[in-house]
């Protein structure tokens, strides 16, 4: 894939991959934390900046493993997902099987629950809310 790369002067390191998942970008008192990995990584710090731009905060989490994130101690785990922060929103281009508890009930869960959709990947994400645009207009319409 020919991915975004992530500036490190500007988020965590990636160091953080050993604990399964960790702040990437963190925003002063965030009303809403977005989990993604991968490929939508650079997606989900593209719809932080542009809430940013309109006033709300919210924190970018990167979860490579859930497994390893589910086997920290509980105080890091609520450090990175922290439960006073209600609106958890996770951002994967597949299923969202074992994203839902980390979100919550309350959470926003954009995911791909189907297969057979042929095009290329900028109509595909658009089609299915994988857009800047379609994600900050459901986390808008949560807060």
């Amino acid at each position: 894939q020919n991915l975004p790369v992530i500036d490190r002067s500007i988020t965590a390191p990636a160091s953080g991959t050993a604990r399964g998942a960790y702040v990437l970008k963190d925003a002063v008192n965030p009303v809403a934390i977005l989990i993604a990995t991968g490929s939508e990584l650079s997606l989900a710090l593209d719809v932080q900046s542009a809430l940013e731009s309109d006033g709300i905060a919210v924190r970018v989490v990167s979860a490579p493993c859930l497994e390893w994130f589910a086997e920290q101690e509980l105080s890091y785990r609520e450090s990175v997902l922290t439960p006073s922060i209600a609106l958890k929103v996770s951002i994967e281009v597949g299923i969202a099987q074992g994203w839902r508890e980390l979100i919550g009930d309350g959470g926003i869960a954009i995911s791909l629950e189907h297969y057979g959709a042929s095009a290329d990947a900028k109509r595909l994400f658009n089609e299915f809310g994988f857009s800047v645009e379609a994600i900050t207009k459901r986390i808008k319409a949560a807060l």
